[in-house]
């Protein structure tokens, strides 16, 4: 069989004469005219405005207590014993009282803060073996070289968990008491188990299979981080589901904040008790803390947070101020291009005349 004859000439690469290649399928232009315009930019002012009042009304119904324990109270022999590293092998507690005017109703949340810990860091934040911390047991006896320097102690041994974030935990640790009035200080429940995000838990953080050994066994030959004080296993003592990686004030530390100044949840109140059914109930409080974790080194302050939270979170400004700063601006243009429009556009006079 013969080739089709290819066309040659001026007129080979014109396309096909369909309505599609040709460009004449039907279209809609809009055409902006103040009479369509204006009314749109008033509609998404009122919108952000409403939005922007609605939040507001939302945050604002939550209630939230900082406490800033660094020097306070007795916290303040302390902080001065912190100073100097040699230290870091002794215990210290201190007790810090505080009010609480009006109760907290529902839920409560406790956090701890830390202001001026940069955990956004890069180098910080790739100092770590995701590896080891999901269970893989090379990983566990051969960390990640981005875990240096923190990778293996003085005398070679690997450390688990290794890298600076993991070598720089939280490590303070709370009891709070309420004291009724004419009876003794009640000490306050907090839940310290299922406050950790699902997928921290069950997919990013596990144990290595322990095949019938002991979690303490599964970690012979490994070292803590250079500055804990026990070693991953035995975390908490009182509750042996919460040991290894899976340790869920490891994993919260774990997640690195974004900001400079940020806080992390430490437990939420238990209402089972019938004097806290409610809430927390005005009153005197007290911390008992044990100070552990030194903030001198990078000028830092520590503090404790108690919040109620909504559907939206706690209190946190930013958005509904974000939604009537932004209607407030396209208010004031819809104003102005309003004002325009009238003097030089309403009666049919354009910018030209």
């Amino acid at each position: 069989m013969g080739k089709a004859k290819v066309k040659s000439g001026p007129l080979a690469r014109r396309p096909d004469n369909s309505a599609f290649k040709q460009q004449r399928l039907p279209a809609w232009s809009p055409m902006l005219t103040a009479n369509t315009v204006l009314p749109f930019f008033y509609f998404m002012a009122a919108i952000c405005m409403l939005l922007g009042v609605w939040l507001l009304l939302t945050v604002q119904s939550t209630q939230e207590m900082k406490l800033d324990y660094t020097e306070a109270g007795s916290c303040n022999l302390c902080y001065q014993k912190r100073q100097n590293a040699s230290n870091a092998a002794q215990s210290c507690t201190c007790k810090v009282m505080f009010s609480i005017q009006k109760a907290f109703k529902g839920d409560v949340f406790f956090y701890y803060g830390l202001k001026n810990f940069h955990q956004n860091l890069r180098r910080y934040m790739d100092s770590r073996d995701d590896g080891q911390m999901v269970g893989r047991k090379r990983n566990l006896k051969n960390p990640s070289s981005y875990c240096q320097p923190f990778d293996k102690d003085q005398t070679g041994v690997p450390i688990a968990p290794c890298g600076a974030v993991a070598n720089s935990i939280f490590n303070d640790s709370f009891t709070l008491s309420y004291h009724q009035p004419g009876s003794s200080p009640v000490r306050i429940p907090l839940l310290r188990r299922g406050i950790t995000w699902y997928t921290d838990e069950n997919i990013k953080f596990r144990n290595p299979k322990t095949e019938n050994l002991t979690l303490a066994e599964v970690f012979k030959d490994t070292a803590p981080p250079l500055y804990w004080q026990k070693p991953v296993y035995e975390l908490d003592p009182d509750n042996p589901t919460n040991n290894g990686f899976i340790n869920e004030d490891l994993i919260i530390w774990m997640r690195e904040a974004a900001f400079p100044n940020f806080k992390k949840l430490y437990g939420v109140l238990n209402r089972a008790d019938e004097v806290f059914a409610k809430g927390l109930p005005a009153g005197n409080y007290t911390i008992d803390i044990n100070y552990n974790f030194p903030v001198q080194y990078f000028r830092g302050r520590k503090e404790v947070v108690l919040t109620t939270l909504t559907w939206f979170g706690g209190q946190n400004h930013f958005l509904p101020v974000a939604y009537l700063v932004t209607s407030s601006l396209i208010l004031l243009l819809a104003v102005v291009l309003t004002v325009i429009w009238w003097k030089f556009g309403k009666a049919g006079k354009n910018m030209q005349e």
